[in-house]
């Protein structure tokens, strides 16, 4: 996920440099605002939906304090120990997230593993899945709060709770072309409000009933889940909520280095959550206490938003609604920063991006993905139209992206840390059995709504799968019909071709062949530039390469050299601009023109893709963004040749 905060990478020159202590309650502050708001909400729903897998009629206090000593501890073992203090060290040049380890995984390795792959391409497709499902259950659990207000709630029925919930979204995500930056600077500072609010109105009810603070006793949870066998089960996968919003914590951390995470989370974020959590625990054990008092069965509540006095509730609806858009917007941002990761490892066809800010390279905006999001997660809402009943849907996409993490951060020990297999077992296999059970008892919930996610996720992998099998088909048609670069040249130093002035870039996927313009401008053209250049744009497995370190070239002959551009898969592509920095025969005059071959697809006889595939890897082919846009190539220094290809 992105962000407009200052990130690791110090001052602008010239300007004072802050102390270390400054910077990191800088950075602090900016990871609580962004990195924190998915897991931040999650005390609006969380607790209740737990509770709520039980019949009213058995719940007793042990039913209670184990609930809450199950999500207690799915935060100490889950995101403090897991996220917070082992992934975070697990990073990829600064950064994180699944397709970051994905990369780690790989690139730490002799070569690279055909299974890392798949698992990082089922962690980015799963993560979609997520990206639509939060902003419909945050916002709807929000606008839901309302109902809690005296005054207004009357009002409040289920079609304008949906009506409130569909002009927040369509608002938040119409809102995006414009840019987080503009909004980032009040992210921290009203995360901060919200988390002392939840941690404030937990320890009122925990003097109320201290005996709630037994429930830190992991004995409760474990005698929980002993004794309630299925239903137990479907608990566990409600109270998996509570953790929801984890894998933001690694995702934001080349934005922010993780001791603003470590820190953020540790002295703030996990203490609230804590605390809200078990204040909601204590108004329970009240009302349990009360209904047997008064012969009456046990009620589940709205426990959230009945915790402050009811003055205080419509401020708190508020607060609640500004806290899950600002969740929303956190998860609408990492959809985008994980679609561009994914294109530039070539998982996905290439889109249009756009950056929204100057100064922050990870401020971006992506059409395609912000419609589709807004579409789903407009048909989410209308289809469940409540927040409990979308809850169900919520828990397989996070535990499978999980499950995922822990898999891929074996692969990081083994390969990238040089771990042997006894201490990478001993590492991983608690995490991942934790992440197993959780993602168990979620598989349970598959017909309340666990198949949106997987349906979404589904979707995502087919077309991944078909973009890199059909690229992989057009490499190896382009290995057939491949003239060799040197012997071409040899050719034309027997009976050259006129020599016209100005340089002509021919970008190639490789430059050992002569690309298809190339030729076709010999062919049709019967002319040669005074210089050529076969480019190939190369993205490393890393997030970021050096300016110094991204251009290298091999002069052929006088008139034809060979290059590579390489960038990190979160480096902004400039191309004119990196090879006229990096490329001295750019700056001679006549004028540069940049060439590519522009293919149209036939299916061959015997084609190298499945009947099925053909045409939706045709589609997503002609679908995809133009090349020299993605390499902010000026249109008006565009020469494109076609040619026909069959695969």
């Amino acid at each position: 996920m992105e962000t407009t905060f200052p990130c690791a990478s110090g001052a602008e020159p010239g300007t004072a440099q802050p102390s270390h202590r400054s910077r990191l309650a800088i950075l602090t502050l900016g990871a609580i605002g962004v990195v924190y708001g998915d897991i931040g909400t999650s005390p609006l729903y969380a607790f209740r939906e737990a509770l709520a897998q039980m019949d009213p009629a058995f719940v007793g206090r042990g039913e209670i304090l184990g609930v809450l000593s199950l999500a207690l501890w799915a935060l100490i073992l889950v995101v403090t120990l897991k996220y917070v203090l082992f992934l975070s060290r697990a990073d990829n040049h600064g950064e994180g997230g699944v397709l970051s380890l994905m990369a780690l995984a790989n690139h730490g390795g002799a070569r690279p593993l055909a299974a890392i792959l798949v698992l990082g391409a089922a962690g980015a497709a799963l993560f979609y899945g997520d990206a639509i499902i939060t902003p419909a259950l945050s916002v709807l659990s929000a606008v839901e709060g309302l109902g809690s207000v005296g005054p207004v709630a009357p009002l409040i029925t289920p079609g304008v709770v949906l009506g409130l919930t569909l002009a927040i979204l369509v608002a938040l995500f119409a809102f995006q072309s414009h840019g987080t930056a503009r909004v980032a600077g009040l992210f921290g500072p009203v995360c901060v409000v919200w988390f002392v609010v939840l941690a404030g109105m937990g320890v009122l009810h925990i003097l109320d009933e201290p005996a709630i603070l037994g429930a830190f006793n992991p004995l409760w949870g474990v005698r929980f889940l002993l004794a309630h066998g299925t239903v137990g089960l479907f608990v566990l996968g409600a109270v998996f909520l509570t953790v929801t919003g984890a894998e933001a914590l690694v995702a934001d951390m080349g934005h922010f280095g993780r001791g603003a995470i470590q820190v953020g989370w540790l002295a703030l974020v996990w203490p609230a959550l804590s605390l809200n959590y078990l204040g909601q625990g204590a108004m329970a054990l009240k009302a349990l206490a009360a209904a047997h008092a008064s012969g009456r069965a046990f009620a589940n509540a709205d426990w959230f938003f009945t915790m402050p006095p009811e003055a205080w509730r419509a401020p708190l609806v508020v607060l609640a609604t500004l806290a899950t858009i600002i969740a929303s917007q956190a998860v609408i941002t990492g959809a985008y920063s994980i679609t561009s990761q994914a294109i530039a490892l070539g998982l996905l066809p290439r889109m249009r991006i756009f950056q929204t800010s100057h100064a922050e390279r990870g401020q971006i905006y992506m059409p395609a993905i912000n419609w589709m999001l807004l579409v789903g997660v407009i048909v989410l809402v209308l289809a469940f139209r409540s927040s409990s009943a979308l809850a169900a849907a919520y828990g397989i996409a996070v535990t499978g992206t999980m499950v995922i993490t822990s898999l891929l951060a074996a692969f990081v020990l083994r390969r990238s840390w040089g771990w042997g297999w006894r201490a990478s077992v001993l590492v991983i296999a608690p995490l991942l059995a934790i992440d197993l059970v959780f993602f168990g008892a979620n598989v349970l919930r598959v017909a309340e709504g666990g198949w949106v996610p997987l349906l979404v996720a589904g979707f995502v992998g087919l077309l991944i799968a078909c973009w890199m099998k059909g690229q992989r088909a057009a490499a190896r048609a382009a290995a057939h019909r491949a003239v060799p670069l040197d012997g071409l040249a040899a050719s034309w130093a027997l009976r050259a071709p006129p020599i016209v002035e100005g340089t002509a870039v021919f970008l190639s996927k490789d430059n050992r062949d002569a690309p298809s313009a190339l030729l076709h401008s010999l062919k049709h053209g019967r002319v040669l530039h005074a210089r050529n250049l076969v480019l190939s744009v190369v993205i490393a497995e890393v997030p970021t390469i050096a300016e110094t370190d991204r251009f290298t070239v091999t002069r052929i002959d006088e008139h034809l050299s060979r290059a590579t551009m390489a960038y990190g898969y979160m480096d902004r592509i400039d191309l004119p601009s990196d090879l006229g920095r990096n490329w001295e025969e750019m700056q001679r005059g006549g004028g540069t023109s940049f060439y590519l071959g522009r293919n149209s697809l036939r299916r061959a006889r015997r084609s190298r893709l499945p009947g099925w595939m053909m045409p939706i890897y045709a589609f997503l082919h002609r679908n995809a963004a133009d090349p020299f846009a993605f390499m902010a190539i000026p249109a008006n220094r565009v020469v494109e040749m076609g040619a026909q290809v069959e695969l």
